[in-house]
């Protein structure tokens, strides 16, 4: 089935949705997009990988329901066992790629292989790796209702990935001291902790001009037209421990980036074409 008008940005909150709609008729999927909205849903809850939430419903006068009900609604995914966790994290560790991404807070594109080799998945991919229920008198399951949840949560997927992990069971700050406990994990943590990637405070947009003393030995009229030749070499600029740390930080969807490809992709095209343009110009 598709998702009609409601498209994930991230290839992880498509197969989230797309998991759900495999299970789900139609007609339940059109009216469940609806109820993913904060006009449809009054109270949100998740802690522990469990969603909570109270649904507005719909009056009818026909069934004798003169006032709009409200429904609580749950919606959880079976959840793997720390020992489990474990295992996969142990398995990550082979990857120094894969240890930067998740500790710079974003997903891996192989992040489902440690997953499959030892038998488990993080992704869903059937109704057996959800838990739902829902207050409602639909007795088809899943309802409108827990499908708009799930509608919510893969839209929240997409500016954070890391609940994916919350939801099978491991949080974010335990992700994090599990990989700290690698020794990749550890030598990349030790260096963010220890290098100063503070941006000096500025008090101006713009680069305020300073007036400074020359020696006299430097002729400012010769090297303007051209009688002091350029010095044959220039001291190269370090390279930084972590390339483009500010955008890193945002992850691939930063709040205020609302096009359905990933920001840090964007710049690193962005980047890899003004290199090209400058090489061009010496």
């Amino acid at each position: 089935m598709s998702t009609g008008n409601i498209s994930s940005k991230t290839w992880w909150g498509r197969n989230f949705i797309e998991a759900v709609e495999a299970f789900t008729d139609s007609g339940r999927l059109s009216r469940g997009r609806a109820y993913r909205s904060d006009n449809r849903i009054k109270q949100w809850h998740l802690k522990g990988g469990k969603v909570t939430a109270r649904i507005r419903g719909n009056a009818n006068p026909y069934f004798g329901v003169h006032q709009e009900p409200t429904y609580s609604t749950r919606v959880q995914m079976t959840t793997i066992t720390q020992r489990q966790w474990r295992s996969v994290i142990e398995a990550v560790g082979d990857s120094a790629a894969s240890i930067c991404k998740l500790i710079m807070n974003e997903m891996p594109d192989d992040i489902e292989q440690p997953f499959k080799a030892l038998g488990l998945q993080l992704l869903p991919v059937s109704y057996r790796d959800f838990n739902v229920d829902c207050s409602c008198p639909d007795g088809e399951t899943p309802c409108k209702h827990i499908a708009g949840v799930c509608y919510r949560l893969s839209e929240q997927l997409d500016q954070d990935p890391f609940l994916l992990f919350e939801l099978r069971g491991l949080s974010r700050e335990q992700l994090h001291q599990e990989l700290a406990r690698l020794p990749l994990g550890k030598a990349l943590l030790h260096s963010l902790q220890t290098a100063d990637h503070t941006p000096p405070l500025q008090d101006s947009y713009f680069t305020r001009p300073e007036t400074a003393a020359l020696p006299d030995e430097i002729d400012v009229r010769g090297f303007w037209t051209g009688a002091v030749p350029l010095p044959n070499a220039v001291d190269p600029v370090p390279e930084a421990s972590i390339p483009a740390l500010l955008i890193k930080k945002g992850g691939d969807f930063p709040p205020f980036w609302h096009r359905k490809t990933s920001f840090i992709e964007v710049m690193e095209e962005y980047y890899l074409r003004l290199r090209k343009n400058s090489q061009k110009l010496f």
